[in-house]
């Protein structure tokens, strides 16, 4: 019975996202406010019936609903009541769900929004968002329904799946389920997909008011961009954490010793992140400037779509992935919608071409504004290069019949100088002023930063004794941190001539302009995962080798002694090997490790468990991949040293408090000031604190 409520509780919210498509359109067409208010509340509607169905479906996991099909895949009576919560994003039909209730939920939060100022763009708004809405809501009711009973129909060697009983047949309730991808098991992948999604579907939002701002002929101005911009911050925000946790992930889990293989759903999920980062930065320059206009909508519509590309490569299979779920008959249905929604966006972009024209042009190549248009050329190369490689293994298949894989080599060395190219003019670009800047002024400015920076690589880079790349990206890396602190020291200082403390005049400097210092500590969170990058591409070191009870394994000032190797049988029905190891530096007990493989019964699937010491300059990191019996056997052991791995955690926490800080402060629609009356004839240079 409940599980029937939850069906119809999806067709009816699929019903309604129809109805508010059409009915947005026609009030818009026809200026008819009633019909675009029917919309609205047809609209804000989708998300509590969704609700419904998304906890009927979590219930159904908590209880070991195994006459549900989906709850039969993904859970297991193994399986902890918090796991089988989480099993709702674990497989393909409940992951469908819940992306579109987080789709829902969106949608409605910004249409219960105070929405007068924007009045006319709402139309077209509800019926962007709610058409991706409904076009999840659909795929989920009729290709991927979470909801669909197994049935035994007499004649058949197989099961049957299906949301009704179909003809000849009779439920069927197995004694226990599948369970959970053991490789899901993992507090990353607990909140990487969520956090995934949201990151996806909030990019919806800002590609909602672009789209009805081309079809309002709104586009010349920022009102849209300013409706948005806490939308667009939160949504980057979310990509970002799901990013650094499926990095977490694949560094716990995938026993391979690294956080990123450029496989092509992570690189799916970096796609959108580049051209969203990029997006940002753009509209900056339209509210300072009004310029880059046709930057903003070309790149919010690749965010959309790369979006979507990124949920069409995770969800249909066609790429062979850790990540992927498996084939499914998804892929049509994707492949159609990504196309009409990228063509459609494109045409209306074509036809409104001319109305984004910028109310000023580049003075200066040595301006704030060039070295903004310079770093979204450099965001789009990269995005392009990614995107190239991600899928030409697909275009090979097609062309050749032979599908030729692109690994990390390609992928390091086509972005890798751009990436250095990009963090350089991270550094550089606040030192620019608006409109020209005076070159020795310019290098007054950073030649304290670039001399320190140029001592401590070379001092860095010497303890090391690494590849000569390590030299160049430590004092990447250290010039760019400098040069963001020698910003936030000189509007400190300017505030303590005032009289302020040092702390007090941090926290006014950021309280007065949080998005400029919020950025500033993001652009600090970005270059510590740059470190990570840094050591992990030239500073690891590895080996492997056997050993024997009581003998060691070499590597750097480090040394691993095999002690024993040991076997129990888990609660969740794992088998585990464990090895017992003890851990040295320079001679000296440093800690025990314990690798292991666990073996998870009922999915016959393996599961390698590195032993891991973590300092701030690096982990050892340890795994098992090889015994001849279990006890004191001899063991094969892969080691690794990752210096700086640890940095890129870190970096990942200063980036969320740096959008924290750049996000707080008043509503967009409290300083709707057009640009024509806050520009300024001639005014006072600010002092620096300000």
């Amino acid at each position: 019975m409940l599980n029937d409520i939850g069906f119809f509780a999806l067709a009816i919210a699929f019903g309604l996202a129809v109805y508010a498509c059409v009915a947005a359109l026609y009030g818009g067409w026809k200026a008819r406010t009633q019909w675009v208010e029917s919309a609205r509340n047809a609209s804000i509607l989708i998300f509590p019936l969704l609700t419904v169905s998304v906890i009927i479906l979590v219930y159904a996991l908590y209880r070991l609903d195994f006459s549900l099909a989906y709850v039969n895949d993904v859970s297991s009576r193994a399986m902890s009541p918090f796991l089988r919560v989480t099993a709702l994003w674990g497989g393909q039909n409940g992951s469908l769900l819940f992306w579109a209730w987080i789709m829902a939920g969106f949608v409605m939060t910004v249409l219960l929004r105070r929405w007068e100022p924007d009045r006319e763009l709402m139309p077209y708004v509800i019926f962007t968002a709610v058409l991706t809405t409904g076009f999840f809501v659909g795929v989920t009711l009729f290709i991927a329904n979470p909801f669909q009973r197994l049935w035994h129909v007499l004649g058949d060697t197989e099961l049957t799946r299906a949301v009704f009983r179909p003809a000849n047949a009779m439920a069927y309730i197995p004694e226990d389920g599948g369970g959970l991808n053991p490789l899901l098991r993992h507090f990353g992948m607990i909140g990487h997909p969520p956090t995934t999604y949201l990151g996806f579907t909030g990019f919806v939002i800002p590609f909602a008011y672009a789209i009805a701002a081309l079809i309002t002929g709104q586009s010349r101005g920022d009102k849209w961009i300013r409706a948005t911009r806490r939308w667009t911050l939160v949504a980057w925000l979310f990509l970002s954490i799901g990013l650094v946790l499926g990095g977490r992930w694949a560094y716990d889990v995938l026993g391979w010793g690294g956080f990123w293989g450029w496989d092509p759903v992570e690189n799916a999920m970096l796609l959108p992140w580049l051209t969203g980062t990029a997006f940002l930065h753009s509209v900056m320059m339209t509210e300072k400037r009004g310029m880059l206009k046709k930057w903003n909508m070309v790149l919010i519509i690749l965010t959309y779509s790369l979006a979507l590309f990124g949920t069409f490569i995770t969800r249909t299979g066609v790429v062979s992935s850790v990540h992927a779920f498996a084939q499914s008959a998804l892929g049509p249905a994707f492949f159609v919608f990504i196309g009409v929604t990228f063509i459609g966006s494109v045409w209306l972009l074509i036809e409104r071409w001319d109305t984004l024209k910028s109310d000023h042009e580049l003075e200066s190549f040595f301006s704030r504004e060039a070295a903004f248009l310079l770093q979204n050329m450099l965001f789009l190369a990269i995005a392009f290069a990614v995107f190239w490689g991600t899928v030409f293994p697909l275009i090979s298949e097609l062309v050749t019949g032979t599908k030729i894989t692109v690994g990390p080599p390609y992928f390091k060395k086509v972005t890798g100088p751009l990436f250095f190219a990009l963090l350089l003019l991270m550094g550089i670009a606040p030192l620019f002023a608006w409109r020209k800047q005076a070159v020795e002024r310019l290098g007054k400015a950073i030649r304290y930063p670039f001399a320190l920076s140029v001592v401590l690589a070379v001092l860095w880079g010497y303890a090391y004794r690494a590849h000569p790349a390590a030299y160049l990206g430590l004092w990447l890396v250290v010039f760019v941190t400098l040069a963001i602190l020698w910003e936030f020291g000189k509007g400190i200082k300017a505030r303590t001539r005032r009289g302020e403390n040092v702390w007090t005049a941090l926290q006014k400097l950021i309280g007065r302009n949080h998005r400029r210092y919020g950025g500033y500590i993001i652009h600090l969170g970005v270059v510590m995962i740059a470190l990570g990058f840094i050591g992990d591409s030239f500073l690891k070191q590895e080996t492997q080798g056997t050993v024997a009870a009581g003998e060691s394994l070499q590597l750097g000032a480090y040394s691993l002694r095999f002690d024993n190797l040991g076997y129990y049988a888990g609660s969740d029905g794992r088998e585990v090997l464990e090895a017992t190891t003890s851990l040295f530096k320079d001679g000296q007990f440093v800690r025990t490790l314990n690798p292991r493989r666990d073996y998870f019964v009922v999915q016959r699937q393996p599961v390698t468990i590195p032993g891991v010491y973590s300092t701030a300059a690096e982990d050892v990191y340890v795994l098992l991949v090889g015994w001849e019996e279990i006890g004191l056997g001899a063991s094969t052991f892969k080691m690794y040293i990752n210096p700086l791995i640890n940095w890129a955690w870190v970096g990942g926490l200063m980036l969320i408090v740096g959008t924290l800080i750049a996000a707080w402060g008043p509503m967009s629609g409290q300083r709707e000031v057009s640009y024509a009356l806050r520009r300024p004839t001639a005014r006072p240079q600010p002092a620096a604190g300000d």
